[in-house]
């Protein structure tokens, strides 16, 4: 079961292509060891469980229609059920003879990469479920990405087309840690997060981990009550197994893996996060309790209205309460999902853009090689290497909120941040729209800033 909740996997997918209205496919017959010999590809497709399917679906592209016991075959039902065997058809003859390009993100049960058709390149991801079955499927076309804003006054007029209720902070981090303004829009109103929680989260354990109190090495246990749906990860895998703190964080910040970070959390303990929060933040009353991704998830998934109302309606301890006497007890299977915006300006995780830049800024403060690898799995900007040696991302999204925080360190040692937060509360946004103008305008922002 999936919760609405886009981690930063699909998230990154939508950076990197500057996306158009998506296509998601299929395809479908032989079995993968059969199909394996009969495709040919630029790159060595991996023989994992993406790796089989990536193979099988590139040849059915040259067997369409496809029978829709063959998509039984190689999807998942869920997947089948949200896309009718028609229009898989209908999109897999459309894309007749595409090649793989090259494969720029391998994982197990994650492939990214890109494509070509006649003239044209496209973006593919394919993701499996623990059982092996296509659970995802995109190929957008490549789109040339639009020209940056010419100055803030141009970003301040295209970013109010972007959502209802934006906000934005263009910053430089001084000497003494602290956030100066350059440029913003509604700098100190606080707007739904998303996955940019997971800054605290991170914060909570360098600092344990400076403090000698944690190892990036300790091994902590996948316990079945700390699991949380995403994308792959460790959602997917046994229970009661062992992940490093290392790879947990790694998981948490470059494929925003939920259960990553519940696993942190309750590992550092929900105090601890919440200090962070506290130390980086001016509205932390409004993420006390400081909720886990499960909690979330059940709160507004679980007997909605009731239980959510149920819990807005306490007060600090008694939401607490509730949290361990009910929610606690509830299962992730009996969630049902929700196809728009659900409470985002209630039950979410808060912050301003000011209080993002302070989040980044208290992690520079707890510097080390392994916090910087973390923060550093993905750019999606493509800012010049040579101008700006580090770049830290995370982004956040869920239903009606798409947000884009980034840190970046130029060649002269000058720190800053950038963050662009929009969200609409009675309409979820619109991908193929919203990223393509906030990537635009994010990446104009340090050019904005560079060149002052």
């Amino acid at each position: 079961m999936r919760l609405p909740f886009r981690s930063t996997r699909l998230l990154a997918l939508a950076l990197v292509t500057a996306v158009v209205p998506v296509t998601v496919l299929a395809g479908g017959g032989q079995s993968a060891v059969a199909a394996a010999r009969s495709v040919t590809a630029a790159p060595e497709i991996p023989d994992s469980p993406a790796g089989k399917q990536l193979t099988w679906f590139l040849d059915a592209l040259s067997r369409t229609p496809i029978a829709e016991s063959e998509y039984q075959e190689h999807f998942t039902a869920d997947f089948l059920k949200a896309v009718p065997v028609d229009e898989l058809n209908k999109s897999a003859k459309a894309l007749k003879g595409l090649t793989l390009e090259k494969l720029v993100v391998v994982q197990p049960t994650l492939l990214q990469g890109t494509a070509t058709l006649g003239d044209q390149r496209y973006n593919l991801m394919i993701s499996v479920d623990a059982d092996g079955r296509i659970n995802g499927l995109q190929v957008p076309p490549e789109q040339p990405p639009l020209p940056g804003p010419k100055d803030w006054k141009e970003l301040d007029a295209r970013l109010r087309t972007v959502a209802p209720d934006v906000g934005f902070l263009a910053a430089e981090i001084d000497a003494r840690g602290r956030c100066q303004v350059v440029h913003g829009v509604a700098v100190d109103r606080p707007q739904p997060l998303g996955s940019i929680f997971k800054l605290y989260v991170l914060g909570a354990v360098a600092e344990k981990i400076r403090d000698g109190k944690l190892s990036w090495n300790t091994k902590v246990t996948i316990r079945p009550e700390w699991k949380s749906p995403s994308e792959g990860g460790i959602w997917e895998r046994p229970d009661n197994s062992k992940i490093s703190v290392r790879e947990a964080a790694k998981l948490m910040i470059s494929i925003s893996d939920n259960t990553a970070a519940d696993i942190l959390l309750h590992t550092v303990g929900r105090g601890a996060v919440e200090a962070k929060v506290r130390q980086w933040s001016d509205h932390a009353s409004l993420n006390i309790p400081f909720l886990t991704t499960r909690e979330w998830g059940l709160l507004k998934a679980v007997d909605y209205p009731r239980q959510a109302r149920t819990y807005l309606a306490l007060d600090t301890a008694g939401r607490r309460a509730y949290l361990r006497k009910t929610v606690a007890k509830q299962s992730i299977e009996d969630a049902k999902p929700w196809t728009e915006p659900r409470e985002i300006d209630t039950l979410e995780w808060f912050g301003s853009p000011r209080d993002v830049c302070r989040a980044y800024a208290g992690l520079s403060k707890l510097y080390s090689k392994q916090l910087n690898e973390t923060l550093s799995g993905f750019d999606g900007l493509d800012l010049d290497p040579k101008k700006w040696p580090t770049v830290w991302f995370k982004g956040g999204s869920e239903l009606g909120v798409l947000d884009l925080a980034y840190l970046g360190r130029s060649a002269r040692g000058k720190t800053y941040v950038v963050t662009a937060l929009a969200n609409n509360p009675r309409k979820a946004l619109e991908d193929s729209a919203t990223v393509p103008q906030l990537v635009s305008l994010t990446k104009g922002s340090f050019s904005l800033v560079k060149g002052r």
